[in-house]
This record gives structure tokens, sequence and C-alpha cells, in this order.
């Protein structure tokens, strides 16, 4: 079963999840039957791919799309549309050899261009049979009457036609070719990342948007303001210090015994949507793909800064102020419950982006490790580049601090989190933990607490939940919390800032897991 989770559904862009802006319009086939066995090999498709998540619009019904998809530059935005079998609004009448035009060469039913968000660049490489399962389940969805919502694409970006000049210079049609020295496994893994998967439209190098040949193959990028990682066997930035256990892990889980950091960003919303719901044998098979790759090192330890000396650095102080109550002086975190930054995947990244996020945004519990609180709310724009070039210049790191007030600002505008108290409260979904919380009157007896009285109310709560929901992760009882908090407070009676408020909230539910009856020492 797939783990249960606080849910939210962030915009996000195209390149970075699912399966993209694929303008799609009726046609006139009609669709044949389609076999249960076939149905269910395209869900698998569809799950690897994590179609919904493009193709879902905020508070809308899944695949019926809906989502608007921002364009790098200032080109504008378009929204994706829906995929279900309306016959008005949705590919109920396109045929099979329809959909694998638009799969396969990136051309709709009326023989426009698609625009590259939509990632045919890597579809292209599925199977035939791949293709046909894959509308064989989508054409097994309800049907739902969504029109498409307008784009607004600046000229001349909004000339389908033009798009013919970025094709002949940056698009290939092909199938997957297997390696034959690479065994099943590998094989497995190539097709699913260079394929349904498309983790290059996040992960490469290139900012070619969706050129998926070009140079900077999975080596890491940017996308949506987060910097995907490096993905290959390099030591320092990449997978190459990585088991293939500990990734395989990671994928299934966001987290991994042994290795600094958590899942955070877009690439959150793959683990829960896709990754998680896959089968073993499906992510074991990336993870050792993955593994496969030879290092291939993006920058050079040898980088101009001022962090000769760690304790006179810029950012230092600041790190003393907000940062090393949890993760300690030498950067190592709390093992099992604080992420190291010492080796930090995330911080080791070639661009900052990632680290300054995380620090105005927070990162809800992940597995075991608690939640982070949005420090950065309470910081300037200074404050926050100084300490993001800090923590990537020491305890042993070496990434290069190129992290600016400006740049602050504008991932600041940004990002919308709900610790960051500038984004709606979440939802508990799993139904366990839901009823334990109403059973509970978890919402009336947070209503009016104030932060000294968190411990001995948590402390008195959280045994009656977990007697309810004893399955319910550490994770999910701490985001359930926090978010039941977030609903049901009197923020005004707090007697703190918000975002310090949910935070402090936060780390109190989970070190009363972790170190019950604190109230009564």
């Amino acid at each position: 079963m797939p783990r249960q989770r606080v849910t939210r559904r962030r915009p996000v862009h195209a390149l970075a999840l699912g399966a993209g802006a694929l303008a799609l319009t009726a046609g006139a086939a009609q669709a044949q039957p389609a076999s249960s066995d076939l149905v269910e090999k395209g869900r698998t498709l569809a799950t690897a791919g994590d179609c919904v998540a493009c193709h879902t619009a905020p508070g809308g019904k899944p695949y019926a799309g809906g989502l608007y998809i921002n364009f790098p530059g200032g080109i504008g935005k378009l929204a994706t549309p829906n995929i279900t079998p309306d016959k008005e609004t949705g590919i109920g009448s396109w045929s099979d050899d329809d959909f694998k035009r638009a799969m396969h060469q990136g051309i709709t039913k009326n023989g426009s261009y698609l625009y590259p968000a939509f990632p045919f660049p890597w579809y292209t490489r599925l199977t035939d049979e791949d293709v046909t399962a894959l509308k064989a389940y989508l054409f097994s969805l309800e049907p739902v009457n969504a029109p498409r919502k307008p784009a607004d694409i600046a000229f001349p970006f909004s000339i389908r036609d033009g798009l013919l000049a970025w094709r002949l210079a940056f698009f290939t049609e092909g199938r997957f070719k297997p390696d034959p020295k690479a065994s099943d496994q590998v094989n497995r893994g190539a097709y699913l990342v260079e394929g349904p998967g498309h983790c290059g439209a996040c992960h490469n190098g290139s900012k070619l948007v969706g050129a998926s040949q070009w140079s900077g193959y999975l080596e890491g990028g940017t996308i949506d303001g987060w910097y995907a990682p490096n993905l290959s066997g390099d030591d320092k930035e990449g997978l190459g210090l990585w088991s293939e256990d500990q990734l395989f892990t990671y994928l299934k889980t966001g987290a991994a015994p042994g290795r600094a950091g958590v899942v955070a960003g877009p690439m959150r919303q793959v683990i829960e949507e896709s990754l998680s719901k896959m089968s073993d044998g499906d992510v074991r098979a990336i993870a050792a793909y993955l593994k496969t790759l030879a290092p291939k090192p993006t920058y050079t330890p040898d980088v101009t800064s001022d962090f000769k000396q760690a304790a006179t650095a810029p950012g230092a102080d600041t790190y003393l102020n907000r940062c090393v109550a949890c993760h300690r002086p030498d950067g190592q975190g709390m093992p099992g419950a604080i992420p190291a930054l010492a080796g930090n995947g995330a911080v080791l990244a070639k661009g900052p982006e990632t680290v300054i996020r995380v620090i105005l945004g927070g990162l809800d519990a992940k597995g075991e490790y608690a939640a982070m609180p949005a420090v950065g709310v309470g910081m300037t724009d200074a404050e926050v580049a100084a300490v993001t070039n800090y923590v990537r210049q020491t305890f042993g790191n070496q990434a290069p601090p190129t992290a600016e007030p400006g740049q602050v600002a504008t991932l600041r505008a940004e990002t919308r989190t709900m610790l960051a108290g500038n984004a709606p409260c979440e939802t508990v979904s799993n139904p366990t933990l839901a009823a334990a919380l109403t059973a509970a009157d978890a919402a009336g007896q947070l209503k009016s607490v104030k932060a000294e009285q968190m411990l001995p109310r948590i402390a008195t709560l959280l045994p009656a939940v977990r007697q309810a929901a004893p399955q319910v992760s550490t994770a999910d009882l701490v985001n359930g919390l926090t978010a039941t908090y977030c609903q049901a407070a009197d923020r005004s009676a707090t007697g703190l800032d918000w975002p310090t408020t949910l935070g402090a909230f936060a780390g109190v539910v989970y070190g009363q897991i972790k170190t019950p009856n604190r109230a009564e020492k």
C-alpha cells in the first residue's frame, strides 16, 4: 500500500513532474475496449510518469487538466489539458494512432506541434505496446467534461508553427535501445529513467527546454527555483558514495539510512505520487541503472570564497543563532533525527536554490526525521544568502558560494508553504489518522494553546491518537498534528509569530514521540 501522508498539491513545472502540457483535442475515432491486463499495465506506466501531477489542477479532478505551467524567461503560461476519455473536452475521440503520434512525435491529432513542456522527447522512447497500454488506462478513467483553459504565451512563441525550428534542432524520434552489455535489470531501469520517468527533464544540465539528448545528461540542473541534483557517479555531488540499497530506499521513501538529507521540492511529489507507488522491482531497477553512470563533476573545489576561517566567515553568526541547535557546530546534525549538512547532496549541489528554498519554506517531517521550521521567514535576504554560502563552504563542503540576496528575494516570493505561514494549512489524507484526531478532539484541544502550553497538551493528546492509530508513522503523526493545529489554532493567542509557533509545535510533537512523558520530568 502507498504511504499515507498529509496532502498538498503544488503547482509544478511540466518539466519537473508528470506528463506536462499535452495539447490534446477531440477527434473522430472510436476507442476499443481494452483487456484488464492492458489497463493495469497502462496504470503502471502512468504511475511511473506521474501523469496525474501535471494533469490535475489544485482542487480539480484527476487527469482533467487545468494546471498552469509557467515557461521560463517570461514566455508565459500554458494550462495542461484534460486527458480523461471525455469526447468533447478530453481525448475520448482519439485513436491509438493519434495517441502514438502525440507520444512519439509530439504532434497533435489536428497536426499541430506540441510545446516541449510535454516531455515527448522522452516519451518517444516508449515502445508501441506501452503507449497502447497507457492509452487503454486513460480510456478506463471516468470521463470528465473540463474545457481547456486559455493559454497566455507571448508572441512569437504563441505561434505553434514556430516550434518546427526547435524540433529540427533538438528533437530526434526513436525508441529505447537496450544495451546488449547490460543486465535486464539495468536496461529496465534505463528504460524507466529515459522514457516514462523522463528524469532528465529536471536532472539534465542542459537549459534547453525539452532537449533530452543534449549535453549534461543527469548531471544536475535548475527547475522551478529548485536544484535537481547530479545523478552521476561523482563522489562529491553525485551518487558515487551511495549504495544501491540506500538509493532504492531513498527513491521509495524520501530518506535513506546512512545518508544525509531528506527529499524536498518537486522531487518530494515525484516520490509520493510516483516512485513510492511503483513496484519494488522497477524502483530497484532504476537504482541499479543510476549506479552504472560514470562520474560527471560539474564544478571544482577550487572556488574563490571568504570561508577560510569558519568562525568569522560571512553567515557564521546567523548559523550560530538560527541553525546550530539542530545541525550542531560541526554540521553533523543528529543521526536519524536531523539531517547532516556536512556531505549533504542538496548542500553540495552546483546551485544553491534548494538550500535557499528549505531555509525559507521549511520541511515537513519525513520518515524518522523531524520537521524543519521555516527559519528564513525571520531573516533578511542577505542573511539567508550568507548562511546558505556558509553551509556550502564549511564542514568540509566545497560547493560554490553563489547565493546572493537578489536570488533569495526572487525565491522568497515564489516559496509558499504551510510552515512559512504563507500557504493554506494542509489536510490529513490518512483516514485512520484523521479518524483518530477527530475522536481525540485534537482540534478542540489545540484551539487556544499558547507556546508554553504545547508540551503538556501534546503529552496528553498524543497517547490517545497513537492508541487509535498505532500503525501511523512518526512523520504522519507530526505532519497530521501540525496540520490540525494550523487549522484550529487561535493564532493571536500563541504569543509568537506564526511560522515560529508552527515550527515549535512540530518540534514538540516530534520530541514527545521520540521521548515521551518529558512533560512529567
